[in-house]
């Protein structure tokens, strides 16, 4: 399943600027204070709370937006919309580890760990890992597996057991497994956390990351296996080319504690080659990583007329180090600011780019010593548009209740409104970024036509954006042998891919899920448009337990509306289709509405 391709930009707000720092800095096992900076003793306040606000969109191993995925935040629940967003305000969370934890079927958890800040805000980018298959293991005699970047997992025998009954499990074991590099450009979307951990003496520490694995196992019904206690499997994590020149002969690992969302140390790897391989007591996400004392840092992020530039992409490395893995890229909130965690008593560097072209646009240095560091405020004076306009209802009244979606470089941004329905906002650009907009209407559920923008340097005025005509509601809905069902947001999660049949004949993919149950559609679209009539070639319903495709080449899928990228394909048809392998027959009709994103 694919959706719109998003380029990953780095981001999340508040765990800004994290670093895998050299082992130079690495010292004596001290802490930090959120409240001063300063490095103390004493372990982590994990039980003072603080009201946060939070925001961010999630996308999938494709870049693409993920609708309807559960996300929490402290003790409150919500989903993402359309665009992958989801957005939380005065949360109450403990303040040293404020936590945002993604759930999708299918995925790995996407979990994000902040310093909440009395007054700021957080915003984040989450990339959702899959949980492919990388191979079994029979749980009775043992084995191993190994992904095609080198990670392996090695079970011995009977050293499984099933964690809903707690009892030994000896059947086929399957083994979802994904390699995390350090040096990916997506690290900070698709790692957990913020690299801070707790070591053995209870002490917070920044860790130098060498390669993550995430790992689950499962049965052969899709139930959740974990090592049996007493029993210990071998993990071989690979070391990022990056780190390889430095990586120390043995290192502690971490696990990940989903509970507090930072890491813990347990157990040691030893450097074998370019892996490092150690024994664990269960599977999650571990980390042999290196740990060192850190500071607090922040500044703000203005353009020359002190105005928030907001998404900017944030780097922080150490000033001698060349190597990728070293480095941490981030964004800024929607009021300029940035804040995180560096290496103390470093010379570091920090710079900022234009998101989507890497185009460089500042550059300063600075050293850190035992306390918090703030740069202030930062102002761009090159390379900023400057977009205003307004948005209006059907009415020509100001839009009060909406917002402003911005595609560019394909990634989606989202601003608020004035409560007179205008928008003011800077952005760093590269000459002549070709730029999209849609205004959205949450009272009367109606957004624009796609707006298209090749915004430049200096004033960008967009005008009035008639937030009417186009309803932005979606639906699938379908009957089975007189049975309806019916998907609707925001917990169903809508989709559309171009493809090709058989006889490379461009096709459409439609599907809806709620994660209980789904349907697909596949049909041809030569010629397509609003009044064509195009060929169904296959549709799938997980209430009849089968795919069910036609019997023939007759029953056709008429199409009601077809928009622009961006816009909506609409449809509907109606037949007697057979299903394969059964041969049952079904009696279906099927209309739908769902946004196109090829």
């Amino acid at each position: 399943m694919k959706l719109p391709l998003i380029r990953p930009t780095g981001s999340v707000t508040t765990l800004i600027v994290l670093l895998i720092i050299t082992l130079s800095f690495f010292s004596c096992q001290k802490e930090f204070s959120a409240d001063n900076g300063i490095i103390t003793g004493t372990p982590p306040d994990l039980s003072t709370k603080i009201a946060s606000s939070v925001s961010g969109f999630v996308t999938d191993e494709n870049d693409a937006p993920v609708t309807g995925s559960t996300v929490q935040f402290g003790t409150a629940t919500s989903s993402t919309d359309k665009y992958g967003f989801f957005e939380f305000k005065n949360v109450q969370v403990v303040q040293n580890a404020a936590t945002v934890t993604v759930s999708r079927p299918g995925y790995f958890k996407g979990i994000k760990t902040y310093l909440a800040k009395a007054g700021k805000s957080a915003f984040f980018r989450i990339k959702l890992i899959p949980k492919k298959i990388a191979g079994t293991i029979n749980g009775s005699g043992g084995g191993s597996v190994t992904t095609p970047a080198g990670l392996s997992i090695t079970l011995p025998a009977n050293a499984v057991f099933n964690t809903r009954t707690q009892t030994p499990y000896t059947g086929m074991v399957n083994v979802a497994a994904y390699y995390i590099d350090p040096a990916a450009a997506d690290i900070n979307m698709i790692m957990p956390g913020d690299l801070r951990g707790i070591n053995t003496d209870g002490i917070l520490k920044l860790l130098r990351n060498y390669g993550m694995a995430a790992v689950e196992l499962t049965g052969a019904s899709g139930e959740l296996l974990q090592i049996a206690p007493g029993k210990k499997a071998t993990l071989t994590i690979p070391i990022s080319n990056s780190s390889l020149p430095n990586a120390p002969s043995s290192i502690a690992l971490w696990y990940f504690d989903e509970t507090i969302g930072l890491w813990k140390q347990e157990g040691n790897a030893i450097k074998t080659g370019n892996t490092y391989v150690g024994e664990v007591s269960h599977f999650s996400f571990w980390d042999p990583g290196l740990p060192g004392n850190y500071v607090q840092f922040d500044c703000t992020v203005l353009d020359v007329n002190n105005n928030p530039v907001q998404n900017t992409l944030v780097e922080v490395g150490i000033a001698s180090n060349p190597y990728p893995a070293n480095y941490r890229f981030e964004n800024t909130d929607n009021n300029g600011f940035v804040s995180g965690f560096v290496p103390d008593n470093q010379q570091l560097f920090f710079k900022i780019y234009e998101p989507n072209c890497q185009l460089l646009i500042y550059t300063q240095f600075f050293t850190t010593a035992g306390t918090s560091v703030s740069l202030g405020n930062v102002n761009i004076v090159d390379d900023i548009a400057h977009v205003s306009g307004t948005m209006t209802t059907c009415n020509n009244s100001p839009v009060t209740n909406g917002y402003l979606m911005m595609r560019k470089g394909g990634v989606y941004y989202r601003y608020n409104l004035t409560n007179t329905g205008s928008f003011s906002f800077d952005i760093p650009i590269c000459a002549n970024s070709n730029t999209t907009f849609i205004g959205e209407d949450k009272t009367s559920m109606q957004q624009s036509n796609i707006i298209p923008h090749n915004l430049t340097v200096g004033n960008n005025v967009i005008g009035n954006i008639f937030t009417c005509g186009t309803s932005n509601q979606e639906f699938f809905n379908y009957s089975i042998n007189g049975t309806n069902y019916s998907f609707t947001p925001p917990v169903a999660y809508f989709g559309q891919q171009d493809g090709s049949n058989a006889n490379n004949i461009p096709t459409e993919f439609i599907y809806a899920t709620d994660y209980i149950t789904t349907g697909e559609l596949v049909f041809t679209q030569q010629n397509i448009a609003p009044g064509s009539t195009q060929t169904l070639e296959n549709f799938y319903c997980s209430q009849a337990g089968t795919d069910s495709s036609l019997a023939n080449s007759s029953v056709p899928v008429y199409i009601t509306e077809y928009g622009a990228v961006g816009q909506f394909i609409a449809g509907n048809f109606s037949g007697i289709l057979t299903g394969t392998p059964s041969n049952l027959t079904y009696a279906i009709t099927c209309n739908f509405r769902v946004r196109r994103y090829y």
